[in-house]
């Protein structure tokens, strides 16, 4: 039975301000924490100003540039979305060796728009340490050192950050996360990198994918560790710790190899990731379904706010890979198919980045019959958080609606895992033709007859 509502103390009463405060503030701007990269190797992509707008009627708050393009730079002004501009590997070696020509780079590629277009970092290169020239990696801290001198100079500019961006290959070692260390041939080069982060407080930006975790494992297991969906997790015997997703694992890998040598309080920025929505016929699991619940999947998880286990309770800054398919891009197919939107403006799949109120392209729907209304779908007792968690993440990138477990929802008070995965795992099971097949989590979850709803928090169900 749920208790009556007691008289709510002056404390209660300004922290439930507070949190409407915070839920309408936040909900009518972006979400810091997503971001997109913005590639160009195409012959028909749209105007940027066409992009813009495009960006602004989603939740995303940044974008990513290989380049530093002036059309786009311009296009963004005044808009508010940060922008995450890129040096290429080719200009490393002149801003490496001459100051002056630093100078005129940030003078050409960042003067003329600042403040009004919100530059954030500059990232000097990319995957330049496993790029195969032999010559870069020495080239790299001079040019980042470089970079940095001449935006210091600059009126306005000084709050940029100077980094670089790594694949996940500078990792000598990733499983478990705990033991998570950096090549050895790396270690020197890599010293100086994060002196230079520390020195600054700029971010260590790397790309994580776990679509290419699973290319070489194709076991379903795999798969639904990959894609946010129930399963057993994998223990970390060094942490003590059942991680429930890839991507957790392995930007905590990245996290125990930066504490090993000794950038502990150096932030991450995830550059890139994402997941093909189509491939060639030897490319394991690049389809739509996969793609949806991945993106969406990660989506959901970072708006949940739970953080990796060795990063709890806040959102890494995360670059979905891509806005628009590249045309021209060469490879596999899948190389060609990452956009999460299509040239019109419209979703390739929806992973609930429109705005709210704003409706998303229709798409196939959930069936409306119930032939076994049972109830309420609720967790087993016992079941962990970390399972709890991959169950809320996996429920909410299903396309129903979280927003009531969000900050300033009726059902986000209690602000636990399992008070969340609750109300979403119910969700699911009511929009979801009411199959008693849908409230199986694994096994972690069991239908009830009694309504768990409480105070103002009404669980949805017969």
């Amino acid at each position: 039975m749920a208790e009556e509502n007691p008289k709510l103390s002056p404390s209660l009463l300004l922290f439930a301000a507070l949190q409407l405060f915070f839920f309408f503030f936040f909900s009518a701007s972006s979400q810091s924490f997503i971001g997109v990269n913005y590639g160009e190797v195409a012959d028909n992509l749209p105007p940027p100003s066409t992009t813009a707008t495009l960006l602004q009627s989603t939740s995303i708050s940044k974008v990513r540039l290989y380049g530093a393009d002036p059309a786009i730079l311009r296009a963004l002004s005044g808009t508010g979305v940060g922008v995450f501009i890129g040096v290429s590997n080719g200009e490393i070696p002149s801003l490496a060796s001459d100051p002056a020509v630093a100078n005129r780079w940030i003078a050409s590629n960042v003067l003329p728009f600042v403040p009004s277009t919100n530059i954030l970092l500059i990232s000097v290169g990319n995957e330049v340490l496993t790029s195969g020239d032999p010559n870069l990696p020495s080239q790299l801290l001079p040019a980042m050192q470089n970079l940095h001198s001449a935006l210091l100079s600059v009126a306005g500019a000084g709050q940029i950050k100077i980094s670089t961006v790594h694949s996940m290959a500078v990792l000598g070692q990733s499983e478990p996360p705990s033991l998570g260390a950096f090549q050895a041939s790396l270690a020197d080069t890599l010293k100086g990198l994060l002196g230079f982060l520390q020195s600054t407080g700029s971010p260590f930006a790397v790309n994580p994918y776990p679509y290419f975790a699973y290319g070489s494992d194709t076991r379903p297991e795999t798969l639904a560790f990959c894609l946010f969906q129930p399963n057993q997790g994998r223990f970390d015997p060094g942490s003590r710790i059942t991680y429930m997703n890839m991507f957790d694992a392995q930007v905590d890998a990245v996290r125990s190899a930066l504490n090993g040598l000794g950038g502990k309080d150096v932030e991450i920025v995830v550059a890139e990731t994402g997941w093909p929505y189509k491939g060639d016929p030897n490319e394991v699991g690049a389809t739509v379904e996969n793609a949806k619940a991945y993106n969406g999947g990660l989506v959901s998880h970072l708006r949940s706010m739970v953080g990796t286990p060795l990063m709890p309770g806040k959102s890494v800054d995360t670059y979905f890979f891509a806005l628009y398919d590249e045309d021209l891009k060469p490879g596999p197919a899948s190389e060609r198919s990452f956009g999460l939107y299509r040239l019109d403006g419209t979703m390739n799949y929806d992973i609930g980045l429109a705005r709210s109120g704003q409706p998303a392209p229709a798409g196939p729907s959930l069936p409306s019959s119930a032939k076994n209304p049972t109830g309420y779908c609720v967790p087993r007792p016992g079941v962990s958080d970390a399972q709890l968690q991959a169950n809320l993440d996996y429920a909410c990138a299903q396309g129903i609606d979280c927003t009531q477990i969000q900050p300033g929802g009726s059902c986000y008070l209690p602000n636990t895992i399992a008070s969340h995965a609750a109300y979403a795992m119910n969700l699911f099971y009511q929009k979801s033709a009411k199959n008693p097949g849908n409230c199986d989590f694994r096994q972690t979850a069991a239908l009830v007859m009694g309504n768990p709803s409480y105070n103002t928090c009404i669980y949805p169900g017969s």
